[in-house]
């Protein structure tokens, strides 16, 4: 105990400089909204390359299953897109037509192929890491998907990562849905607990849908397109306010597998949010003549 008081009293003004500085850092990156947004910048930059390692390390056990995995996805949908070819070529006696509707609409979009190299589960709040970022074209509000459907939007950016903001967040996510065929959309909430199950709410009550039936975005937001997978229909509740449906959606994205997923870039999104931005400046100029 002595030396451990003599030791304190030896070096008493180091401590107490460390502390200071501490505390001081602390103030500066927690109360200075650009201080701590390079911060956040500089600590997802390493973070990110630490994670990369952990998950490349442990990626190649699940290489195999996840192999085997994506070969049947593409059996899948090869066979799907085969029939429906067909059947477009019976009813028009045109091979060419949904060939060119197919690359026309392709085209619209930018996908950039990323792989998940964090990723957490048992928040309300959970966030994830993908390995492309400013460099490779990724950009924050950019939506985010898998070979099986939604799976959150961009964030924040560094040159070489980017965060995103997964379906699976309480506070922040929020995802313009529709129900396949129905034309009713509504709004992809998830309420933390189980990461196979969400919530589309505000579906309006004269919708009339079966259980079972599949969501997917409804392309009323500059994020996602239409058609991107969400989950099938399990049980439909009554609203609060009993002038809405919630349904109650198992999503088709397996969160605590996912490994490759793909950033979806619209090249459409810049002249709508600047016709939006637009708008908006119009409304204002008018309000404030009046």
């Amino acid at each position: 105990m002595r030396n451990l008081l003599d030791f304190l009293k030896m070096y008493h003004h180091w401590l107490l400089f460390i502390f200071l500085e501490v505390v001081s850092g602390v103030l500066l990156f927690k109360y200075n909204s650009y201080q701590g947004s390079v911060w956040l910048s500089s600590a997802n930059v390493m973070t990110g390359k630490i994670y990369e390692w952990e998950s490349d390390v442990t990626a190649h056990f699940r290489l195999g299953e996840e192999n085997k995995a994506l070969m049947l996805r593409n059996m899948y949908l090869e066979r799907q897109v085969d029939q429906l070819r067909r059947l477009y070529n019976d009813l028009t006696n045109d091979t060419t037509v949904m060939e060119r509707n197919e690359l026309a609409f392709l085209s619209q979009y930018k996908v950039i192929p990323a792989k998940v190299v964090d990723n957490s589960l048992n928040k309300s709040d959970n966030l994830m890491t993908i390995d492309k970022g400013r460099a490779d074209g990724v950009e924050v509000d950019m939506g985010v998907a898998c070979g099986n459907g939604v799976v959150g939007v961009v964030y924040m950016t560094s040159d070489h990562y980017a965060v995103v903001i997964p379906v699976l967040n309480v506070s922040s996510s929020r995802i313009s849905c529709a129900i396949r065929n129905r034309g009713y959309f509504g709004y992809l909430h998830w309420y933390g607990g189980d990461p196979s199950v969400a919530y589309v709410e505000d579906v309006p009550r004269h919708a009339r849908f079966k259980l079972g039936e599949w969501v997917e975005t409804s392309g009323f937001s500059s994020i996602f397109p239409s058609g991107v997978l969400v989950g099938k229909i399990e049980q439909a509740y009554n609203s609060q306010d009993g002038l809405s449906y919630k349904l109650k959606v198992r999503l088709s994205t397996d969160f605590s597998r996912l490994r490759n997923v793909c950033v979806i870039s619209d090249k459409s999104i810049a002249e709508r949010a600047s016709l939006m931005q637009a708008a908006r400046d119009s409304v204002s100029v008018t309000q404030n003549r009046q």
